[in-house]
């Protein structure tokens, strides 16, 4: 699966940016799909993720203004991020596992990463 992230960009605060994750090589109908971040200095952290099935999981920062989707006739995940905040800067990468669990580590499959910076 060769994953390929978009979106990122400068925000401010309180502003909306919507990132896209195109997938080619397979199907994402049948896996599980996640966001994860990097900011500097700190470890790269699950931030959403969303099941074959639908199922979702936000981490506890980003829940109530993050949404992630899928559209599997185009074959892409989209994350939605609302309420921006100088914290939610960090590099966005996206992810794919077999794993239907989406807290299950490691995903096999990532993007190359689309920056987001948001500034007060």
């Amino acid at each position: 699966v060769q994953l390929q992230a978009s979106g990122g960009g400068l925000a401010r605060v309180g502003e909306s940016l919507r990132l896209s994750c195109a997938a080619s090589g397979r199907t994402l109908r049948s896996v599980t799909m996640a966001w994860f971040r990097q900011a500097p200095e700190k470890e790269r952290a699950i931030v959403a993720g969303i099941s074959w099935s639908g199922l979702t999981y936000y981490s506890d920062s980003v829940k109530g203004r993050f949404t992630i989707s899928r559209d599997n006739a185009k074959n892409t995940v989209f994350l939605q991020m609302n309420s921006l905040k100088p914290e939610d800067t960090a590099v966005y990468y996206c992810a794919a596992s077999p794993n239907f669990n989406i807290l299950t580590m490691p995903y096999n499959y990532w993007g190359q990463g689309t920056r987001v910076t948001v500034s007060s």
